[in-house]
């Protein structure tokens, strides 16, 4: 039976440790999502708030979204609807073909807790590119190997613009020859969440063909206005023991690296405090709004600012931090911690390994 945790009623699930071996099938990956209270309303950030909060346009988007989930959701569409309605978005069903899930296997076996996940995930990347289509593509399990076969999937369709992997664990040797799963010959871009656990590097996030999203906290006046944007405390980040400088980082010279790769690469909301609206249903139909929040939010909604423009990959990003407009692409975090590692740990000003280059500022970079 899979274990969770339960503090101050917040579900919070372990970053599983994978194995550090070649062995893919031994890997037990894990989202970084963290459930608050049930509530009959929607409770949290809404669609609206962070298009505001991001300068995102309140419409828009085209290619498909694919998102990588393991285990099977049979009431992601139910609740997609109910989410849809609550927040007057264009509806998006299998039957109007813009939701499509594709089961990896027949045998195919239930989970609550990557339910949340694939609620969390479906749901705030058709909010942030509502006239996108999803394509679910539901893992058998949640071991590597299976997951990496549901990668594969769906990196060779050619419809596919971006990849969201809100799951992960820690780094382990050789991890850099699965780069290849992470390369699409139709131009998508990968995304993958950095983790919750504060500072440590996690895979597939730390693949120098993904683009690893960190975590922030949001603080907002009544009117929806960002006070201040901080490093979220339990956004993963740091310098890999295992992959060396990619150009992009080499070229932006990232800090005190030692020539390895750095992440994240950027940021967006994740800390459960300023979480986002949900609906998820039980296994008996009953359901609820919840407010989620983890760097598991960024990666799907990051995958649908893909969907919304043009440039998004790292090549992109680190160019653009690097020119003198670079507000117009990124809130640079300045402050905040994931740590008491000193440097490693603290946000500042342009790069740093708690929010990499920032949060978006544009669906065009």
């Amino acid at each position: 039976m899979k274990k969770y945790i339960f503090v101050l009623g917040i579900f919070i699930f372990p970053l599983a440790l994978f194995a550090r071996t070649s062995d893919l099938d031994s890997f037990r990956a894990r989202p970084p999502i963290h459930f608050g209270p049930l509530s009959i309303v929607p409770q949290g950030v809404k669609p609206d708030q962070i298009k505001m909060v991001y300068h995102l346009p309140k419409d828009g988007g085209r290619g498909t979204i694919a998102i990588i989930d393991a285990f099977d959701s049979p009431l992601i569409e139910h609740d997609l609807g109910i989410f849809d309605k609550a927040f007057s978005l264009v509806d998006c069903t299998t039957k109007n073909k813009c939701l499509e899930v594709y089961k990896m296997s027949s045998k195919i076996k239930t989970d609550s807790g990557w339910a949340g996940e694939t609620a969390l995930d479906v749901e705030w990347a058709h909010a942030v590119a509502p006239h996108a289509k999803i394509l679910l593509v539901e893992a058998l399990t949640d071991s590597g190997t299976n997951l990496l076969k549901a990668v594969d999937y769906a990196r060779n369709r050619p419809d596919v613009v971006a990849v969201s992997m809100s799951w992960g664990g820690a780094e382990f040797s050789g991890e850099d020859k699965f780069d290849a799963h992470f390369i699409s010959k139709f131009g998508a871009t990968f995304f993958a969440s950095s983790g919750d656990n504060g500072a440590g590097v996690s895979w597939p996030a730390v693949s120098s063909k993904v683009v690893a999203v960190g975590g922030t906290t949001l603080v907002l006046r009544p009117d929806g206005i960002v006070a201040k944007e901080l490093a979220w405390s339990g956004s993963g980040g740091g310098v890999s023991a295992y992959i060396t400088e990619p150009s992009y980082q080499k070229d932006y010279k990232i800090p005190r690296n030692k020539s390895m790769r750095g992440i994240p690469d950027v940021s967006y909301n994740a800390d459960p405090g300023s979480g986002f609206s949900v609906y998820l249903s039980n296994t008996t139909g009953r359901g609820a709004w919840q407010i989620v929040g983890g760097t598991s939010a960024g990666a799907p909604q990051w995958a649908a600012i893909r969907a919304l423009g043009s440039g998004v990959s790292n090549e992109n990003f680190y160019a653009d931090k690097a020119k003198a407009n670079n507000k117009s692409f990124f809130r640079d975090i300045t402050s905040g911690s994931n740590g008491d590692c000193t440097y490693f740990c603290d946000a500042r000003s342009h790069y740093d390994y708690v929010t990499g280059l920032g949060s978006p500022q544009t669906n065009l970079f």
